[in-house]
């Protein structure tokens, strides 16, 4: 008994000025399932584990970096980047955090400008059962280029008077994939389409195209995203990391969402949008062309008014270009001639590291 005492009375020592888990989650506002998560992680290690309970407890000097911890948390940044604000000495945290907060407002500028894109198509959908559509059409201007490193161009692009694609292969073949890709679309230009085919037509196009792109090699493929109209409709379908946009007086809209990893990675919370371009598999993609037996593209209907200008881009411009400069070169560029061709020098200044390729169209009343 007296060596249990004693035993005792040596932990109780080394315990002293220590909190226990629940004192400290009451006094730095995190939950004792949060602080064993952040053990976990290795974002707050308790001071002191006790060897024979097991119990966590915390030194009052931890609270501060808890409390940091907990107000990065309701910031809504991810528990990586905590991690790495953490370890910082104050000043560079300080601009660790900026620099995230920057991101989401950028985010968040984009979502509003998405907002004011679904309020403004839904409203023309509204009005369209009431009014009649103002008879367009499009024109249109496709460019492709090798880019500054890459040893060949393996994108593809098409612009027509009813069709737009981009293709971007990757792999051995992937320029054999991207051009068999935009092979199969062609002969929908000389269609007649009705508006209730145009995805039917789009899809059944693109699952020829998934069928001829190379299957000899499971590391060679291709993306494509294409839009394909009839009378004011646009039937847009998009599977890979390639993108589609659209300019209104709203703003610069993404309509695509890539099929890729670091998308995903996104999705999730687990990577932020500026972490993205630095990842390892960032080249992954989860959707692609590549002649297997699983073809599953992003099918939507769109309206199409006078005064839009569509853009579709691989990612050889998207990656290395950001939104904004896109957004202001297809605003000052006088047509779609023009556009390409500064989109394409855009990417140039940024170093070109891949294959550019990109079609810009604009829709214009008939008169």
């Amino acid at each position: 008994m007296d060596g249990n005492g004693q035993g005792g009375s040596e932990r109780r020592g080394e315990h002293a000025g220590l909190l226990t888990i629940g004192a400290f989650a009451r006094a730095s506002r995190l939950s004792p399932k949060a602080l064993r998560l952040y053990d976990e992680l290795g974002l707050l290690a308790p001071a002191r584990v006790d060897p024979f309970t097991g119990y966590r407890h915390y030194a009052p000097a931890q609270l501060e970096r808890a409390r940091l911890v907990a107000w990065l948390r309701r910031l809504g940044m991810p528990l990586a980047r905590i991690g790495e604000v953490c370890e910082r000495a104050p000043g560079p945290a300080a601009e660790l955090v900026a620099a995230y907060w920057a991101q989401v407002e950028a985010d968040t500028a984009a979502r509003r400008d998405l907002a004011a894109f679904l309020v403004d198509q839904l409203s023309r959908k509204d009005t369209a059962m009431t009014e009649p559509h103002t008879p367009v059409t499009m024109r249109s201007a496709a460019l492709t280029d090798r880019g500054l490193v890459r040893p060949a161009n393996q994108d593809a692009a098409h612009a027509g008077p009813r069709l737009l694609a981009v293709a971007d292969g990757y792999g051995e073949g992937g320029g054999r994939a991207a051009t068999a890709a935009l092979q199969e679309l062609r002969p929908l230009e000389g269609r007649d389409l009705t508006a209730t085919d145009l995805l039917t037509a789009l899809e059944e196009a693109a699952h020829r195209a998934h069928r001829a792109a190379p299957s000899e090699d499971a590391a060679t493929g291709s993306t494509l995203t294409a839009l394909l109209r009839s009378g004011s409709q646009l039937a847009l379908l998009h599977v890979g990391d390639s993108r589609a946009y659209v300019l209104r007086a709203s703003g610069l809209v993404r309509l695509s969402h890539d099929h890729s990893l670091v998308q995903s990675l996104i999705d999730e919370g687990r990577l932020t949008p500026e972490e993205a371009p630095s990842h390892p598999q960032r080249a992954l993609l989860l959707r692609s062309l590549h002649g297997g037996a699983e073809f599953t593209p992003d099918l939507e209907l769109l309206d199409a008014r006078p005064g839009e200008r569509y853009l579709l881009c691989t990612d050889g411009l998207s990656a290395v270009v950001p939104a904004e400069e896109i957004r202001r070169t297809l605003s000052a560029a006088a047509d779609p001639e023009e556009a390409v061709r500064d989109l394409v020098a855009l990417a140039h200044a940024a170093g070109a590291p891949d294959n550019i390729g990109c079609v810009v169209a604009d829709i214009v009343a008939v008169d």
